[in-house]
């Protein structure tokens, strides 16, 4: 049984990932902005809540310092925005300030919340960093939308993807997923899947990240998607 770390666990794909595991017999802990709000995660006995504002080093500080000699095997970096309100982010017109929160929580975060926990991360055997992020990171699709968001994703796959070449020398393995279009409050309710079928397919390919796989881009299915 493997410990588990996953940010932005209150809701969603995140909430969903945490059910699945759990079930599965693991060591989940949950963190989230506000774990004493977060009642779907405080109904799942036995889960560790953690408290953690992903786009604040000392807030990220202080959970690794709570986690302290704990080491992690599987750390899911999956808290996300969708960045400002779409006609404020397009190619003619930009809310700056919103587009830097974007970036802060979409980008840098992610290596935050790494950097914070190597320790931890360190201490397993082997351990994975899983990085949910989307299709509409890739620069092989055109996508006219949602430039602050669409932007931030590239700019995590392009750090994951080289961070991945010098992590496997310590055992880390890195991978990209995209969860699909997800009926969650950001996808929607018309989107294709639900949030058991996407974090099935991420805990999958979880499951067979190795050396030999890290630094991929892939699909909540495990296709290969393109960069």
């Amino acid at each position: 049984m493997a410990n588990i770390l996953i940010t932005g666990a209150n809701r969603g794909i995140g909430l969903e990932l945490v059910r699945q595991y759990h079930a599965q017999g693991h060591t989940v802990y949950a963190a989230c902005r506000a774990p004493g709000k977060a009642d779907a995660l405080k109904a799942i006995e036995g889960v560790h809540l953690v408290e953690v504002s992903v786009g604040d080093d000392k807030s990220v500080a202080a959970m690794a310092k709570q986690l302290d000699g704990v080491a992690i095997d599987i750390l899911i970096n999956n808290a996300g925005t969708g960045g400002p309100e779409r006609d404020q982010q397009t190619a003619l017109k930009m809310d700056f300030d919103g587009w830097a929160e974007t970036m802060n929580i979409n980008t840098i975060a992610p290596v935050r919340v790494m950097h914070a926990l190597m320790p931890n991360l360190r201490a397993a055997n082997t351990s994975k960093v899983v990085n949910i992020t989307s299709q509409l990171g890739s620069l092989d699709l055109d996508f006219p939308m949602g430039y602050a968001y669409c932007s931030s994703k590239a700019a995590l796959n392009k750090f994951m993807k080289m961070a991945a070449i010098e992590m496997v020398k310590d055992n880390i393995f890195v991978s990209l997923l995209h969860p699909g279009w997800v009926q969650t409050d950001m996808g929607g309710a018309e989107a294709d899947i639900t949030p058991a079928e996407s974090a099935a397919g991420i805990i999958q390919c979880t499951e067979n990240l190795n050396a030999e796989t890290t630094g991929q881009f892939l699909k909540w299915n495990g296709e290969a998607h393109a960069w």
